[in-house]
């Protein structure tokens, strides 16, 4: 399995080279993003990717002291630069920190993609050379974000909290993010929020006095009407009835 991290500022770009990967590597892969230099080590040092897309002009730390460190606790990670500087010292320091491709911007799609296959190419190759890793490893690697993307949506969900968010949260495109949470966890991300959020809802009716429009808001929803769709939807009846049927249980 691939572990790609994207190391890019211009949100566009990054966005852009998500999607490019996500469609054109049929199989299954990982993919974290982030805009500065010091995320990029720390995602490194957490996931260790084993392509590195970067930029070298980055907030914190510049690309190429980015790849330095990189290099020192990943030797063997191919990197491909993504860079406006044309001067031969840029290009001459890529060469001896064994860059794979040094691309200039703006880089045309077309050339995007054939690097990314020469890049998944290389990959293939060198799994055929070496041992497997146990499918038991993929899985779990996989499993890691996405249990931290539950513990922050159970802490969270109460608040306005958006696909965007929790996807950031884990530095993971929202798309990719969001075929992959259902694909663990069973249910999409807005069915495991809303969940949540009607199981607190009963609660609250149960044992608040709170109107419908207040117990919406606390449990996360922006919409009361929302709320009420969601909340028949899944209890086949409405906040005030069910409200009424929980008191007349207990009395």
């Amino acid at each position: 399995m691939d572990r790609i991290l994207i190391v890019e500022d211009e949100e566009l770009e990054r966005n852009f080279l998500q999607s490019l990967i996500e469609t054109k590597i049929t199989e299954e892969c990982l993919v974290w993003s982030c805009a500065t230099g010091t995320q990029a080590v720390e995602l490194a040092q957490k996931h260790r990717p084993n392509i590195l897309f970067l930029d070298i002009l980055i907030p914190e730390k510049d690309g190429l002291t980015v790849l330095k460190e990189v290099r020192s606790f990943l030797p063997e990670v191919t990197v491909v630069i993504l860079s406006a500087f044309s001067e031969f010292s840029y290009a001459q320091q890529a060469i001896d920190l064994k860059v794979f491709k040094y691309l200039l911007k703006p880089v045309k799609p077309r050339e995007i993609e054939r690097v990314l296959q020469l890049v998944v190419d290389q990959q293939k190759k060198a799994v055929e050379t070496t041992t497997e890793t146990p499918v038991n490893e993929k899985t779990e690697e996989t499993l890691g974000f996405v249990r931290e993307a539950v513990r922050f949506i159970q802490k969270n969900y109460r608040e306005k909290l958006t696909l965007e968010m929790v996807s950031a949260h884990v530095y993971m495109n929202p798309q990719y993010f969001s075929r992959v949470f259902k694909k663990r966890i069973g249910v999409s991300y807005t069915d495991y929020v809303n969940n949540l959020r009607i199981q607190h809802a009963c609660k609250l009716l149960e044992t608040s006095d709170f109107p419908s429009y207040r117990i919406s808001n606390e449990c996360g929803f922006n919409d009361p009407s929302y709320f009420n769709r969601v909340f028949f939807k899944q209890m086949k009846t409405t906040p005030n009835k069910y409200r009424k049927l929980s008191h007349q249980q207990f009395s």
